[in-house]
């Protein structure tokens, strides 16, 4: 059974709620504590608040209130107030206050309402009136949304012509959506508003919804002045309803753009575009405004200049103009039908003529466009691949057609779909054609086809079958044998299908229908008509969603007599009452008189309650004397009594007769004693005599016993005296006295009366010891034994989460110690307890504290000395093969003096670790030890040594290993760090000696550390100096063992030398050279050998890893004069300079001789200059963090990152990226201390740019929500 959820207590009684405000105005949020002493925070977006100016934080009591004044945009926030453990979200809304205009509207045009003047910012007369002047002449397509205009992404506002593509009818898998956002566009500087709306009939809780532009870019973290984001819920409709405002539009906000919403399993997504068209030039146009600068402060001079303006209207401002003077006779051109028969190589020329800035987006419409002109004829929307829909629900594939009169054809699985009933419902609304699937079930998972004419197109439908949960478990259940058991299930679906084990075997239906399985709507049955001792076991059921498992034991039939019937001597009109009491309630009996059954009737009355069986005769006649017999139903045994009718004779008395009391005719002594059943009738019937009558008095403990009508009362007739306790209880036990006087005398009797009972109940059982599925439990005798002495007891166990106790015996356990079997491992269990005597069994005892079955790991294995000196010795082991369902707590580690019996443990609490160490031990002694796993259940068997070790270290000759890759020589470049770590083995631990070809080592180049078992040797920075041969000695006493490290450190080679023109001819040059001077401390691998024109000075490779010392350069062209120069190679690469040739060589050319213009080189140089700064950042610890900045200049500028003003290009824990001029800082895992002012330095021939920013870290915050559950 699932362990219940805990439910979370809020420490608030009335919570914030979100409200919305206007600018400039005042708010208050209140809330409650459950307690007035509570300490509570008030925070803003995750920053706790302070009072203040703006913030008033007030408490009285258990009230708290936090006012915020004077209202801003920026006050428009998440807020949060915290008291303990409980943390309350709420937000504040601020609305913009309502622009009035002071000019009057123009007549025709309708007043606005309220709500509309409230929602949508006014319009400007400036961007009307110039429309209201235009000629007539006019395009009547240049009537596009003034700057400023609000525009709703719907319908009404959709893409153009050229964007214009079929509505999109795809079904999706759950359809949150009641509304989508649509496409829209807007002219540059407008406003536009995107609505979602989603319904929340069918949703939990509310529905989650990002916004995002492109694929991956949340559009949550850029809220502010161009973007605002506002939801709202309607309670009539129960609709949320999602919006999206862009403000003031820039050319830069076009693109894609996605709605996600999601309720916990359900998700919903949508995708629509944004056009953002450029604002038409007015008649003025002023070439200077197209110079703008990027200010944000207002000043006209502050900024730098922006000339994309001036590139993106050129055309437009040209095209403005001519209209204004004629209308242009001249066609217009289709851009795209250009691009879409240009080849790739000139779109970017293209674009660049006809003013198309956003390439990516051209090359994506360019592909869609490509993509439509492959669609075939009769359909201009297919079906999607695949489509998903959960068992039950319903779908509706849509497609589009070309023609809308054609017939179309659905086909599942190739075969024609009739319209039969509800299942299927076919529709046609103009080009749309839809097939929707009701109710859908496993056999609608099918491939679907729709045929128009000839051509077709297909999709697969998935139905997706949710998990089948167990509702509710199977319960453990004890029965007799031969009785019908029926275990119970309920799952979370009808008509499910389960599955049946008994001992991991799986149930089916036999041949001789042992087990029968039954379904009733969610509850499934396992039936066995007649249990058996081998249908005991733990049975299972499982579905796809869970499992849950039940014991069934069978017990044979015993009877137990907990009370027999006893003799009963009765007189005449009194009632005789025979009763007994059995250990199974479920038991029948019959009654029979000397043999005969017993009839009842008006005056004989047969009853079964529970346990107990009673015969009941009123007004007892001498025909009723006789012997009677209870029979019990289906057991072989009896139990009888036997009923004694007395007559009373009186005889004649003399008139002065002192009193009697004749006790002896009961058969009983005076100091006899009278034992009666708690709860039962306690009648004592004492003859007497005596003439006159007597006086009769009861006492008890010297009490007078007074007649009267209660529970304990007395009674006086000719010749009786009868004492009655009506339900006898145990405060009514002890020595009753009667005496009876008269004028001649009196008479006393004592009459001992011993009430007994069912003992008291246990005390609560103990858990003594538990095993992998057993436990033993003890508990204590109970206080009072009812009278009669304790026969046994009667054990009872259930799972903690079950309501099923368990009966563990039938026959009274005469011990107070108890071992309980057959338990299932990592089940939480509770024990109980009744008493049993000869009158019956108490009440249950408490339930004991809950337990788990669990049995102690498997002993550790693999237990040896790893290591052993004069004082410590060091051991280790592995984890013990079974380690069982309870955790495994650690290790205990003991050891022992040989011929000691007394265990030391070797360290306090337990370990962890596979190993340990223990130190101060006497040297020379001999110790044994030994090493136990400890879990829930206690100590594992221990794991000792073979035989006793002796503390004493052991001579070890000293050995180097040198590693495989270091036996051969190691190459290093100049610059790079060389860390080579050398194992050896030897003890005690060996001298250390480095050298390097035969000389100690420089401490101040090279660096070495020694451990006991290796030694490193390092150097942070190489230089040619430090190749050689490095050579390492261990050394023990006398003992010694070497072994040799060759280092080679390698550069770049110098460049070759002499390098000259041997010969021309032709078209040919023979070239000779010298190798360096400098080989890079390793061989020349090759030479490479470029050519330029002496014009253009551009460098060409004429060969690569060439090897001799001279070449020949071929295929040269006639008339141009050319220069050569050589780099030499080796391993690390080509020489940084290269050898060139002092001489040219010139081609000759025939024919007239052409003389080239002299101009002077551009300078193209410029300082570096940051476009794109580094921005303030707040991170969480723990999670990488990037800072971006973009930089420009020529030559390619040098970058250099800063910290604190301190270098961190070799730090580690930052990686420094850039691309294309854009450059970044990745810092990894930041934590606190890498919070502070990180720099960024480009410089350059020209100069030099530097930009700052603050990084701060916060530490992470636990959620509230989280937490652990046992």
């Amino acid at each position: 059974m699932p362990e219940p959820v805990k439910k979370t207590i809020s420490a608030f009684t009335r919570k914030p709620k979100s409200q919305e405000a206007v600018e400039g105005s005042s708010v208050l949020f209140e809330a409650e504590t459950e307690k007035p002493d509570a300490k509570v925070r008030w925070q803003c977006s995750t920053k706790d608040i302070t009072s203040g100016d703006k913030f008033v934080i007030t408490a009285k009591g258990n009230k708290h209130a936090l006012t915020i004044n004077a209202i801003t945009q920026g006050d428009a926030n998440v807020y949060a107030v915290i008291a303990g453990g409980s943390k309350v979200k709420f937000e504040l809304k601020v609305k913009q206050t309502p622009e009035i205009t002071s000019k009057a509207e123009p007549d025709g045009c309708k007043e606005p309402s309220k709500t509309e003047e409230q929602e949508a910012p006014a319009i400007e007369p400036a961007a009307i009136e110039p429309a209201a002047t235009e000629p007539a002449a006019t395009e009547p397509a240049a009537t596009e949304p003034a700057a400023g205009q609000d525009v709703k992404g719907s319908a009404k506002n959709g893409p153009s012509a050229e964007d214009e593509q079929p509505a999109d009818t795809r079904q999706d898998l759950t359809g949150l959506f009641v509304e989508k956002p649509q496409s829209g566009e807007v002219t540059e500087g407008g406003n536009i508003t995107f609505v979602a709306k989603v319904s929340a009939t069918s949703l939990l809780k509310k529905p989650t919804v990002k916004w995002f532009k492109g694929k991956w870019m949340d559009l949550a973290s850029k809220s502010g002045k161009h973007l605002q984001l506002k939801e709202s819920f309607d309670r009539n409709t129960k609709t949320h309803t999602f919006e999206m405002h862009i403000i003031a539009a820039k050319a830069n906000f076009a693109g894609g753009y996605r709605c996600e919403v999601s309720s916990k399993d359900k998700f919903d997504s949508c995708n629509f575009d944004l056009a953002v068209h450029e604002a038409g030039a007015p008649q003025g146009f002023d070439i200077r405004a197209a110079f703008r600068r990027t200010s944000t402060d207002g000043k006209e001079d502050s900024g730098e200049l922006d000339f994309s303006t001036l590139l993106k209207k050129r055309d437009s401002f040209l095209k403005s103009s001519n209209r204004a003077v004629q209308v242009s006779t001249e066609p217009d051109l289709d851009v795209w039908d250009i691009l879409r028969h240009a080849p790739a190589s000139s779109y970017e020329k293209i674009a660049f003529q006809y003013g198309i800035t956003d390439l990516r987006g051209m090359l994506k419409r360019l592909k869609k466009m490509k993509k439509e002109e492959k669609k075939s004829e009769a359909f201009l929307k297919k079906l999607d691949p695949a489509y998903q829909v959960t068992k039950g629900h319903k779908i509706k594939l849509a497609i589009e057609v070309a023609n809308p009169d054609v017939e179309v054809k659905w086909r599942k699985n190739g075969q024609d779909i009739q319209p039969t009933g509800s299942k299927y419902i076919f529709e046609s609304v103009g080009n749309m054609r839809y097939l929707t699937i009701n109710h859908c079930s496993l056999a609608d998972d099918a491939a679907y086809c729709c045929v128009v004419g000839e051509e077709k197109c297909t999709t697969e439908l998935f139905v997706k079958e949710p998990p089948v949960l167990i509702v509710k478990n199977l319960e453990d259940q004890m029965v007799m044998n031969g009785e019908r058991v029926e275990l119970e299930c309920e799952v979370s679906e009808e008509g499910a299908n389960v599955k049946w084990e008994k001992d991991g075997v799986e149930l089916t239906r036999d041949e001789s229908f042992k087990y029968r399985f039954k379904k009733d709507g969610c509850k499934h049955f396992l039936i066995i008509n007649e249990a058996s001792k081998e249908d005991c076991g733990h049975y299972k059921v499982k579905t796809n969603g869970g499992e849950s498992m039940a014991e069934l034991m069978v017990q044979e039939k015993q009877l137990e007599v907990y009370q027999s019937i006893a003799d009963l001597t009765v007189k005449a009109k009194d009632q005789a009452v025979f009763k007994c009491e059995v250990s199974d309630e479920n038991v029948r009996g019959t009654w029979f008189k000397n043999g005969v059954e017993v009839q009842p009737n008006a005056r004989i009355n047969i009853t079964h309650i529970g346990r107990n069986h009673k015969l009941t005769i009123d007004e007892v006649k001498p025909e009723d004397e006789g012997d009677y017999t209870f029979v019990p139903d289906g057991y072989a045994f009896n139990l009888s009594a036997k009923l004694n009718f007395l007559e009373v004779k009186i005889d004649f008395v003399p008139r002065q007769d002192p009193p009697k009391i004749h006790l002896d005719c009961l058969g009983r002594t005076a100091e006899s004693t009278i034992i009666v059943v708690a709860g039962n009738k306690l009648r004592l019937d004492v003859p007497i005599t005596g003439d006159p009558a007597p006086t009769v008095v009861w006492t008890k403990a010297e009490k007078v016993i007074s007649e009267g009508d209660g529970r304990v009362h007395v009674e006086t007739t000719k010749g009786h005296c009868i004492f009655t306790i009506e339900g006898a209880e145990r405060q009514d036990e002890g020595v009753y006295s009667v005496v009876v006087r008269n004028p001649a005398g009196e008479d006393t009797a004592d009459i001992n009366v011993k009430v007994v009972d069912v003992p008291d109940p246990p005390q609560a059982p103990r858990i003594l010891s538990m095993g992998e599925d057993s436990c033993v439990v003890q508990w204590d005798p109970p206080a009072f034994d009812g009278g009669h002495p304790i026969i046994g007891y009667v054990v009872e166990r259930k799972k903690t989460r079950s309501y099923r106790w368990m009966r563990l015996n039938f026959d009274p356990y005469p011990d107070t110690t108890y071992e309980a079997k057959r338990m299932i491992e990592g089940v939480q269990y509770e024990m109980r307890v009744y008493a049993v005597n000869s009158i019956g069994m108490s009440r249950h005892s408490p339930a004991s504290q809950p337990f788990v079955p669990v049995a102690p790991t498997s002993q550790p294995i693999g237990l040896c000395v790893d290591d052993l000196s004069d004082t410590s010795i060091s051991l280790k082991w592995r984890p013990p093969e079974r380690i069982g369902s309870s955790e495994l707590m650690g290790y205990g580690v003991e050891y022992c003096k040989e011929g000691s019996d007394e265990w030391i443990p070797a360290m306090e609490g337990l370990t962890d670790k596979t190993s340990i160490k223990i130190r101060d031990l006497t040297t020379g002694e001999k110790l044994q030890f030994r090493v136990r796993a400890y879990n829930m259940a206690g100590p594992s068997s221990p794991t000792c040594l073979t035989q006793p070790v002796t503390i004493r270290e052991i001579m070890q000759r000293p050995k180097i290993l040198i590693p495989r890759h270091l036996r051969q020589t190691i190459i290093k470049r100049v610059g790079e760090t060389v860390n080579l770590m050398i194992p050896f083995q030897g003890k005690p631990r060996p001298i250390v000696t480095w050298s390097k070809d035969g000389e100690p080592l420089n401490p101040s180049s090279v660096n070495v550390r020694n451990s006991e078992v290796d030694t490193i040797l390092f150097i942070r920075k190489t230089d040619r100096q430090h190749s050689g041969k490095y050579e390492l000695k261990v050394q023990i006493e006398n003992v010694e063992d070497t072994g040799c490290v060759n280092l080679q450190i390698v550069d770049l080679p110098s460049p070759p030398e002499a390098l000259k023109i041997a010969d021309i001819w032709g078209f040919n040059v023979a070239l000779e050279w010298k190798p360096p001077k400098d080989n890079g401390n390793c061989e020349i691998t090759g030479y490479t050998i470029q050519k330029a024109e002496k014009k253009t000075m551009e460098w060409f490779t004429v060969y690569e890893q060439y090897r001799r010392a001279n070449c020949i350069a071929s295929d040269l062209i006639m008339g141009n004069e050319y220069v050569f120069r050589v780099f030499s190679a080796n391993l690390v690469g080509l020489s940084l300079e290269a050898c060139n040739t002092k001489d040219s060589a010139f081609i000759q050319k025939k024919g007239i001789e052409y003389k080239p213009p002299s101009y002077k080189d551009p300078d193209f140089a410029e300082a570096p200059k940051f476009t794109h700064p580094l921005v303030n950042r707040s991170v969480i610890a723990g999670y990488s963090a990037t800072l971006s900045c973009s930089v420009r200049g020529i030559p390619k500028p040098k970058v250099t990152w800063y910290k604190n003003k301190m270098d961190i290009s070799n730090e580690v824990k930052y990686r420094m990226l850039s691309k294309q001029g854009v450059l970044t800082l990745e810092i990894r895992k930041p934590c606190p201390f890498d919070g502070g002012v990180y720099m960024c330095k480009a410089v350059n021939e020209s100069g030099e740019d530097i930009v700052e920013c603050k990084l701060e870290v916060r530490p992470q915050i636990a959620r509230e929500e989280k937490k652990s559950e046992k």
